[in-house]
């Protein structure tokens, strides 16, 4: 195929621009590695920047080490795992009904679902909420009260209403009950739109740090991102304790070790998942 002149200076203006965003991306990230197996006097001498000078594990070693890092780590990932499974199941039991036809009051309770996207009851009658309920420092008022995303709600319920509705009334015909349906029909049919929200849900739970700034206070339950925000000051390194051990380790390249074994975990979980990334979010955004 022929291509014109103005296509082909466009998708050299697009190969251009998407190559300069993907260093704005990536050369930071290169930054904090760098730091973070660099030597103190290199670093405090900001000779580093994009290749390590001195090469050092120290940091690694001394993050690894503590106490509470370990904590707060083990915390993200029962927050990853545990959350994760918890609203995919809740968001999969909701949308299921909400995708049939011969439901009756969907279209309402969708309406209901959908404004909860625009308003909130806000952060102070939700901290009391969680209060009351005795949800606070415990790990469980990190999950609770984000159990359900609406908007992932609303991906799967358009997934589930393209699958025919042939495949559920044979399957009625043979003797089905809703839940066999949703168990050997619609779920194996979802798998990249599931894949793709539980991805979505799995990131949310690993980043997030502020339910647990207005939830928790005892350091035991703070998960990793909330570590990493007190890691930003000088303090919040020194708390971690034993620094003075290392003596290749500052306060600098802590905050960029800690950050990088934050970081490693979940960017390794998706590129299992990323054929359906594409698949599962065109999809579900189209359908129904």
């Amino acid at each position: 195929m022929i291509r014109s002149r103005g296509e082909i200076w466009f998708q050299y203006f697009n190969v251009a621009f998407l190559s300069l965003l993907s260093l704005s991306m990536i050369l930071p990230f290169i930054h904090i590695a760098a730091k973070s197996l660099s030597s103190e006097a290199f670093v405090l001498a900001k000779e580093v920047y994009f290749w390590p000078k001195g090469f050092t594990l120290s940091s690694f070693q001394y993050v690894l080490e503590n106490r509470q890092f370990f904590y707060s780590f083990t915390n993200s990932v029962f927050l990853a795992v545990v959350g994760t499974a918890l609203s995919m199941a809740i968001t999969i039991l909701a949308a299921y009904p909400l995708s049939r036809k011969n439901v009756p009051f969907t279209r309402f309770f969708m309406v209901i679902i959908v404004i909860t996207m625009f308003f909130s009851g806000g952060i102070i009658p939700t901290y009391l909420v969680v209060r009351d309920t005795g949800l606070l420092n415990s790990i469980w008022s990190l999950i609770i009260p984000v159990l359900m995303s609406p908007f992932n709600l609303i991906l799967i319920r358009n997934f589930f209403m393209s699958v025919p509705d042939a495949l559920e009334e044979s399957a009625r015909i043979d003797g089905a009950s809703n839940f066999r349906i949703l168990r050997s029909i619609f779920v194996p049919l979802s798998v990249p739109a599931l894949a793709t929200i539980a991805m979505f849900y799995a990131v949310g739970y690993w980043n997030s740090f502020f339910n647990a700034m207005m939830y928790i206070t005892e350091r035991r339950w703070m998960p990793l991102q909330m570590l990493l925000l007190q890691l930003i000051s000088e303090e919040g390194v020194n708390d971690l304790a034993m620094i003075d051990a290392f003596q290749e380790v500052t306060a600098e390249t802590i905050r960029a070790a800690s950050i990088l074994c934050a970081v490693v975990p979940i960017l390794c979980v998706y590129p299992f998942i990323q054929k359906y990334f594409v698949q599962g979010i065109m999809l579900g955004a189209v359908k129904g």
